[in-house]
């Protein structure tokens, strides 16, 4: 075959090859198109079935996200600019102030105003004629910002007035109003006492906080009524959920559930990723259930497992409380405490706005490990001490659960000098190191005296332990001691002390060992405070005309902060001074008498 022949051949095999090579492409690219339609399908439309779960990688969890990053909380990108704008992510109306969930962790220290909007127009004339509503705009400075988690920061806003709208908008001080008024107008406001607020990661389940359920307080429920949704959204759309699972337990307002098989095998990738339940209507008649709504997200435990590995041991002791404006209070509990052998100190802090933060950062200066948690939702004590088990468990052996006019005190520890220090150095550490191998022990109850305003007027300058002297003469309650990996899965808890895991029990302190001096009773001042902010779910509040006989109110008082006469001379049936005598021996400077909480490194 000569060369021009064989040039000829090769123009005709040409085309054949590049026919087969581009129908080889054309059948590729078509099965790549049905899968992704597949794909699409399934995360749309999901199947919860027994025999088929969809499963999410770690990947997909955070591509998912990524448009929800901190990234997009700006409509214009870095620096101080009149067009840097925040992204609210969510809006909870609280019968005091609309709180705003932002998608920004770094704190906020520019001035903010709050912005409502009225529109005068319906709202879709509005929609029709964007360019020229009806609206009108009303500005007031924010109460407060906060950091939060990860990925969000809280601020506080006043009430919105009458006839403007709680979906409110934020705004650098100065900056101009956002002018689009139509994505003002479909935007959700979330009910206060209607919502999901939070949700922990703890093992291979969830533990999820939700208002609202209104189930049997301290009581179990039945935990099949419910179960766990996962998914991506700022809304409860069906489309958005795409993960479900049972819930495991349920108990006034904890739901645990089991974690989706993608998110247990991928916990240190979790960014994020909202969580609601679902519950049955309450209507007898409707079979449809109902999703709550939702403003909870999850994130990877990473930062403190991390925290943990680099932790040499567990700390044998630490404390938990929930507080309202006390930082005034906090010095003295928390440097009295520490000399008893706390070392670890979780702070819930529940809307205080007192300069909490600045006396909890000279505290910590002064190396008490203390941290503050931003815990800005209402009345759930209860809650608030389930989520600081689930945060204390991998850093302690014991947690007290205590307030801070609550100080314990060791009667015969104080007189009796035992071995090298002072006496009594330590001794609530040691009480509870003597059953930290105890295989039955998970609880110490200790009782508590109430003591009164033993004839003040003013809040005493050396503090409570110096101050109030004067005493009811018999007990009341007790505050626990708990071991945090023993308690029972639903976390249930009553304020004063949990419920325990099967095999478990409490052991109360006899009161020539140990007992707790409630300054329950101040001075006026200080004491009326109680009547505008009680932090516990199940406890009536004392404006309410409800349980004027229960023990959680003062005896003789009404539903209004009046003074009663001769306030300063009630509770006093008892003068002990043996705490007040003990701190003045062992705590007070011996050349100037100030007490250390007295002291302030400014």
């Amino acid at each position: 075959m000569d060369s021009e022949q064989r040039r000829k051949l090769k123009r005709v095999g040409r085309p054949y090859s590049q026919s087969r090579l581009l129908s080889m492409r054309s059948l590729v690219l078509c099965l790549c198109f049905f899968v992704f339609l597949l794909f699409l399908y399934s995360a749309r439309f999901p199947i919860y079935s027994a025999a088929f779960r969809p499963v999410l990688t770690s990947s997909t969890l955070l591509s998912s996200y990524a448009s929800n990053s901190i990234l997009d909380s700006f409509t214009n990108g870095g620096g101080r600019s009149s067009s840097l704008r925040f992204r609210v992510e969510d809006r909870i109306l609280f019968p005091d102030q609309l709180l705003l969930l932002v998608a920004n962790s770094i704190p906020i220290s520019d001035p903010l105003d709050c912005v409502y909007y009225s529109f005068l127009n319906h709202a879709d004339e509005v929609l029709e004629n964007v360019r020229n509503p009806e609206v009108k705009v009303f500005v007031r400075p924010a109460l407060s910002t906060d950091a939060y988690d990860e990925l969000r920061s809280i601020v506080r806003c006043p009430l919105p007035p009458a006839n403007y709208s709680a979906a409110a908008d934020l705004r650098r001080r100065g900056d101009a109003v956002n002018e689009d008024w139509a994505s003002r107008i479909n935007q959700t406001v979330y009910s206060w006492d209607k919502v999901v607020y939070e949700a922990v990661l703890d093992g291979d389940t969830v533990a999820v906080f939700v208002k609202g359920l209104n189930l049997r307080p301290h009581r179990n429920s039945d935990p099949t009524q419910f179960s766990c949704h996962f998914g991506f959204g700022n809304s409860i759309k069906e489309e958005e959920f795409v993960l479900k699972t049972e819930a495991v337990t349920a108990a006034q307002e904890v739901v645990r559930c089991q974690l989706p098989l993608s998110i247990r095998n991928n916990p240190d990738k979790v960014k994020g990723i909202r969580v609601t339940i679902e519950h049955p209507s309450w209507n007898p008649r409707s079979s449809v259930a109902v999703k709550k709504p939702s403003v909870a997200r999850i994130f990877s435990s990473k930062s403190y497992q991390q925290k943990r590995s680099n932790q040499a041991k567990k700390h044998e002791l630490c404390a938990c409380t929930m507080l309202w404006n006390q930082a005034s209070s906090l010095r003295e509990w928390i440097m009295y405490h520490a000399w008893l052998g706390v070392e670890r100190w979780f702070i819930y802090d529940n809307n205080s706005d007192d300069g909490i933060e600045e006396v909890i950062q000279e505290l910590n200066l002064q190396d008490y490990n203390v941290s503050r948690q931003t815990w800005p939702w209402i009345k759930t004590q209860e809650a608030g001490f389930s989520h600081c088990v689930l945060r204390a468990r991998d850093e302690c052996n014991w947690v007290g659960f205590f307030d801070v006019d609550e100080f314990f005190y060791f009667p015969y520890a104080f007189r009796h000098k035992r071995g090298p220090g002072l006496p009594g150095q330590n001794s609530l550490q040691d009480l509870v190191a003597n059953y930290s191998s105890s295989t039955t022990i998970a609880e110490i109850r200790t009782a508590c005296h109430n003591f009164g305003p033993s004839g003040l007027s003013r809040h005493p300058a050396q503090g409570v332990t110096v101050g109030y002297t004067c005493r009811l003469q018999n007990p009341e309650r007790h505050k626990s001691i708990v071991r945090p990996d023993r308690l029972d899965s639903t976390l249930l808890n009553v304020v004063h002390h949990f419920r325990l895991a099967e095999g478990y029990r409490a052991l109360n302190i006899p009161e020539k060992t140990a007992l707790i001096n409630h300054y329950k009773y101040q001075v006026w001042e200080t004491f009326r405070a109680k009547f505008y902010r009680r932090v516990a779910t199940y406890v009536v509040d004392w404006q309410e005309d409800q349980n004027k006989g229960s023990k959680d109110r003062a005896p003789g008082l009404g539903t209004e902060a009046i003074e009663p006469p001769n306030w300063r001379l009630q509770f006093c049936e008892v003068w002990d001074t043996g705490l007040r005598d003990f701190v003045l021996a062992n705590f007070a400077d011996p050349v100037t008498g100030s007490l250390p909480w007295e002291r302030s490194l400014l």
